[in-house]
């Protein structure tokens, strides 16, 4: 999170777009809410449009604005979020929601600074800054064809990416503490005693709804606690309680490996020039010694289920210097 906030405020002084990447509660609008207000454009309005929470026709009329009679029920004009942050910031909430018709006038407003409200021919030039935010990655959403590869570029000139909450545990007894004092003052109550263990044991929970389900919980405790030290079970009562190992997520095995590869770039340093053997034999050794078990240490079996050459198998044992290779068991 240190590195994001570094990329935050250099890249708020300039005049480039961001994408924002990260799942649903990691925090993106709090990024872009920074972003604009480190930046020149602090005292210029800052816009949140979210993409995925209307129509092909409302989202238009909402971004582009229209004139009186342009559609049925359009009884006035009326001005387009675009051209209501002139001078700022728009935030483009799920941007990955986008029709294909929408993609191609936000591409336009991105490279021409202009547009024309729905139903009317006049263009509007405007001067705004704009972070679009996606919890997918728009790469798959591009192979898939439903999203513009020239509009991913033009985006994606500073991407940011914010890593889930389960990625990051040693930030939850901090932000925890952060919304108890929050919460126990806008209810006005006193900051219940927290008893030893319940932060490791907040940090056990899977969090799929990542920074906003923990602020939700610890707002629960403060409400229900009644002055009463904090219980675990009041921010996680037992049929929401989610622990990582007994309720993994399934994932399919493409996505398995890009999600670890982009943890290894994450938590990997930039200086580090060695980063494809350390992976790469990272994961080639931890192969090895999950199949080798589960075919009873048998390299026959071991080699054909791995889909190589038995004598390949024991010269990269060899390289780990696996016990196995000084006795094997036969087949």
């Amino acid at each position: 999170m240190r590195a994001v906030y570094r990329l935050t405020r250099l890249v708020a002084t300039s005049r480039a777009s961001v994408l924002l990447v990260g799942e649903t509660g990691t925090g993106k609008e709090v990024i872009a809410r920074n972003i604009h207000r480190l930046s020149p454009r602090a005292d210029g309005p800052y816009v949140r449009v979210n993409c995925g929470a209307l129509t092909e026709s409302l989202l238009e009329s909402e971004l582009f604005g229209h004139i009186k009679g342009a559609f049925t029920g359009a009884v006035d004009n009326k001005t387009g979020r675009f051209e209501a942050a002139h001078g700022g910031t728009i935030f483009l909430d799920e941007i990955n929601s986008m029709s294909a018709k929408l993609q191609v006038k936000a591409l336009r407003v991105l490279q021409e600074r202009e547009f024309e409200r729905v139903g009317e021919s006049r263009t509007i030039r405007v001067d705004t800054r704009v972070i679009g935010a996606t919890n997918r990655f728009l790469e798959e959403e591009i192979e898939a064809g439903r999203f513009r590869e020239d509009l991913y570029y033009r985006l994606n000139v500073v991407p940011i990416f914010l890593p889930p909450l389960r990625e990051r545990t040693e930030d939850i007894p901090a932000l925890a503490r952060f919304f108890l004092e929050r919460y126990c003052e806008e209810n006005r109550r006193d900051p219940p005693e927290v008893p030893i263990g319940i932060l490791d044991r907040l940090k056990q929970h899977d969090w799929p709804g990542n920074v906003r389900e923990l602020e939700n919980c610890v707002e629960r405790a403060v409400v229900l606690s009644h002055g009463q030290p904090l219980q675990f079970d009041l921010m996680l009562p037992g049929q929401e309680r989610r622990m990582r190992v007994a309720h993994a997520k399934p994932a399919d095995l493409d996505s398995m490996i890009q999600q670890l590869v982009r943890s290894a770039l994450h938590k990997l340093p930039a200086e580090d020039g060695n980063l494809y053997n350390r992976l790469i034999r990272g994961v080639e050794r931890e192969l090895l010694e999950q199949v080798l078990p589960s075919c009873d240490n048998v390299l026959v079996k071991a080699a054909a289920r791995l889909g190589i050459n038995r004598n390949t198998l024991h010269k990269k044992l060899s390289e780990f210097k696996s016990p196995l290779v000084a006795s094997e068991p036969e087949a």
